[in-house]
């Protein structure tokens, strides 16, 4: 049973992950965040939807009693794991979505 709930989270992350985050190169001089912080709660994402500029960290923290992973869709970066309050920081380095 866990190990259907873990893929389960897992899929839901990365579809949710795939259709939620924009990266996009911002323009020269602009302020951009270091930093963005998501939480997965209750099968779900806080915010559900974020635009990062290229160079910013997302730090997803899993608050939800089981283990999740976040998975993008391209394969180019997936979290272990992550059990309760566990957290994984991915840095965007190049524009997509």
């Amino acid at each position: 049973m866990k190990n259907k709930l873990l893929v389960f989270g897992a899929t839901v992350l990365a579809i949710a992950l795939g259709v939620g985050i924009r990266a996009y190169a911002a323009p020269a001089g602009a302020g951009t965040p270091s930093e963005v912080t998501v939480k997965i709660d209750n099968f779900s994402f806080s915010p559900a939807s974020i635009t990062v500029p290229v160079g910013t960290t997302v730090r997803w923290t899993n608050a939800d009693d089981i283990p999740h992973t976040v998975v993008s869709d391209d394969k180019s970066f997936k979290s272990k794991a992550l059990d309760t309050d566990e957290q994984f920081t991915y840095t965007f380095t190049k524009p997509g979505t």
